[in-house]
């Protein structure tokens, strides 16, 4: 049965979260650490059950990881559906089922690759999903992390962004919109996909994230002017930079910059999320209001 109230979809100590892997080949030894510090902090867990296929040798076929997301989907005693990163997500969004989850829905938490299905559901049904942490953290979570996740999928009250690093501004201002975004190459994947049918009388502000180890500043510099080139662009009103390296890099600042002035929104870069030792949580498709000269993010 759906919860009643402004905050339904809630976890509650003991639910079920499902785990899948539709991005890799998930190593069993580790997902059941992963589990372990999940029933920890009170939750049950179910897997799916092609987690450690490799039938594409990187991962599951594609219909052995729909059958997971789509069991989860339709599994009334699973709350939250939580995945992580690799690569192939993407291959999933015509199967998934958008009408069963309009009709009862639930959490959906991922990072990095999951960006492809987080964003796709969101555009689809509306419903708020929820960007920034993968079931890895759950072995030794930190305080941070377990705070976010506690606050926006228990508590759900969340008005303040807490930070837990230092904010540069790249250009300064205010603005308000939407939040849509995650790990930049495969936000980019998403312009012009018939599955990403982003609403054109809203406005949007980007969390948007990158790691040196993956992409260099020239291809973020590329990746940023396919979202400035993208009819997305006409919407977009800020945009916060996540983790890129554990230096600051004056290079990727510049980028930064020139995005920043180039289309005249306000810009700012912090290590509060993304592949670095911070995992804030962002809820994809709700209302915000960024402040870059302040350092401040709003949720409404």
């Amino acid at each position: 049965m759906l919860r009643k109230g402004k905050y339904m979809n809630l976890l509650k100590y003991g639910d079920t979260i499902g785990i899948i892997s539709p991005s890799w080949v998930a190593n069993k030894n580790d997902y059941e650490k992963y589990a372990k510090g999940i029933e920890k902090l009170g939750f049950h867990v179910k897997f799916g059950k092609n987690i450690y296929k490799d039938t594409y040798k990187y991962t599951a076929s594609v219909a052995e990881r729909v059958d997971d997301l789509n069991e989860m989907i339709y599994d009334e005693n699973v709350r939250l559906v939580f995945f992580g990163g690799g690569y192939g997500s993407v291959d999933l969004l015509p199967y998934i089922d958008y009408n069963r989850i309009k009709e009862t829905p639930k959490l959906f938490l991922s990072y990095s690759d999951g960006t492809s299905i987080l964003n796709a559901i969101y555009a689809n049904t509306g419903i708020t999903t929820y960007y920034g942490q993968t079931p890895g953290l759950f072995d030794h979570i930190n305080e941070y992390d377990k705070k976010q996740f506690v606050s926006h999928l228990i508590d759900g009250a969340v008005t303040d962004y807490i930070s837990n690093s230092d904010w540069y501004t790249i250009t300064g201002g205010c603005c308000e919109g939407s939040l849509v975004g995650g790990y930049l190459l495969n936000f980019v994947l998403t312009l012009g996909n018939r599955f990403f049918p982003y609403r054109t009388d809203r406005n949007y502000i980007l969390f948007i994230e990158e790691l040196d180890k993956f992409q260099s500043v020239q291809d973020v510099s590329m990746f940023l002017t396919c979202i400035g080139q993208s009819r997305l662009m006409e919407q977009v009103t800020g945009l916060l930079f996540g983790h890129y390296s554990d230096d600051i890099s004056p290079l990727l600042f510049e980028v930064l910059e020139r995005f920043g002035k180039k289309y005249s929104i306000p810009v700012a870069y912090c290590d509060d999320f993304g592949h670095g030792s911070n995992h804030a949580i962002f809820p994809i498709g709700r209302g915000a209001v960024l402040d870059t000269k302040n350092k401040t993010l709003l949720f409404q």
